[in-house]
């Protein structure tokens, strides 16, 4: 396994797995719990927006998690805010800090005012989009056969994750699609997928990249616990 980059936005690796593993990893993100708004209490509203698009809004606010949090943690955010005003993600008040400050929830005109508490609590994104931490997908590093032509447009790209290697022939690379289907023109049986996949994790700032992987990595052993038991 090689590790392509790694910040707490993103966590890209190079690795011999199987599209079952890699599959089995990226489902597991949506098993992970998160912080997110689950209650919402309105007040006053005199937003252009029904409270209900209002509420929606405001569960899609990424948190940010800190140690000591867990499944019983409950925290309340208050906002309070007169127009002529455009309130941000920034305005809520409270014991969570959200990731992005300049997120924005609604307009308020004059004389117009809001004001509500919400309540975030922890969840799974099994249960609802709002709790999944972050995107989890793959893809394979390509097998590319060698040929004058084909060479021009691997030797060109500039999208792709790693850089290309020639071995026996045949290059080792990550083309984008639309240069994988003009190479495919050229030769349709140039393109194969390798052995190799590339797994990627973009966090939406709960927590970094590396521990969704982590605590993905967890909860499929937790589960396949289960499964062990529930056979014997």
């Amino acid at each position: 396994m090689e590790t392509i980059e790694n910040t707490p936005e993103k966590l890209i690796l190079r690795m011999n797995a199987n599209e079952s593993l890699a599959n089995a990893i990226r489902r597991s993100v949506s098993e992970i719990p998160v912080l997110a708004i689950s209650e919402v209490e309105i007040y006053k509203n005199d937003s252009a927006l029904y409270d209900e698009v209002l509420a929606h809004r405001l569960c899609l606010i990424p948190l940010k998690m800190e140690k000591g949090m867990g499944s019983k943690t409950k925290i309340d955010l208050k906002l309070s805010k007169a127009g002529p005003c455009t309130v941000y993600s920034s305005d809520l008040d409270g014991n969570a800090d959200v990731v992005e400050g300049k997120i924005p929830i609604t307009i308020l005109g004059e004389d117009h005012k809001l004001e509500f508490v919400a309540t975030a609590t922890f969840g799974k994104g099994i249960d609802h989009a709002k709790y999944i931490p972050g995107l989890c997908y793959y893809r394979h590093i390509l097998e590319i056969k060698s040929s004058p032509e084909i060479d021009k447009i691997v030797q060109n790209s500039k999208s792709g994750l790693i850089k290309s290697d020639k071995k026996s022939g045949k290059w080792i690379c990550d083309v984008n699609e639309s240069e994988a289907d003009s190479i495919s023109r050229i030769d349709k049986e140039a393109v194969n997928d390798s052995n190799e996949l590339l797994f990627i994790i973009e966090s939406y700032g709960n927590m970094p990249a590396k521990d969704i992987l982590i605590k993905a990595c967890e909860v499929l052993a937790n589960n396949l616990d289960e499964f062990e038991k529930a056979i014997k």
